[in-house]
């Protein structure tokens, strides 16, 4: 495995990690400035067309809030994350990481669970010496 390929082996890694801990700081710094986060409302939703955009361009502030205050309201009850491809641009600027996982949260008073299950393609750009997320597709079954 060549260096960028670690690069992003490892931001897969540290993000799985702020999930597995909840700790909202260290999921916000896997994220590039620009990043826009749109998501299927199931994992059967193809067709972006039925997509939504839950919080637009990234604001630290905002989406930490907004994970923490995942965090606070549901237990995680597994976290199964399987990097199955890393692809990095000749130029070694970009790259993208196909991951299956399987979150399941449960809400601490209602019970609910809440299962984010299938394949998601995480897009990654080099800031300097650092890789961010840049774009991610929602998890989707295949």
């Amino acid at each position: 495995m060549n260096h960028p390929e670690a690069e992003i082996r490892e931001i897969v890694n540290r993000e799985t990690r702020a999930w597995d801990t909840q700790d909202a700081d260290l999921l916000v710094s896997c994220f590039h400035p620009a990043m826009v986060w749109p998501w299927p409302p199931t994992a059967q939703s193809h067709d972006p067309m039925t997509w939504v955009m839950v919080w637009g361009r990234f604001n630290a502030a905002r989406w930490r809030r907004g994970w923490q205050e995942l965090f606070d309201t549901h237990t995680l009850v597994h976290n199964r994350r399987d990097i199955k491809k890393i692809v990095v641009s000749a130029e070694g600027d970009g790259a993208f990481a196909v991951v299956d996982i399987d979150t399941l949260w449960r809400h601490t008073q209602t019970g609910v669970e809440q299962n984010w299950q299938g394949r998601t393609c995480k897009i990654y750009t080099q800031v300097g010496t650092q890789w961010k997320m840049i774009a991610q597709t929602g998890v989707l079954q295949y």
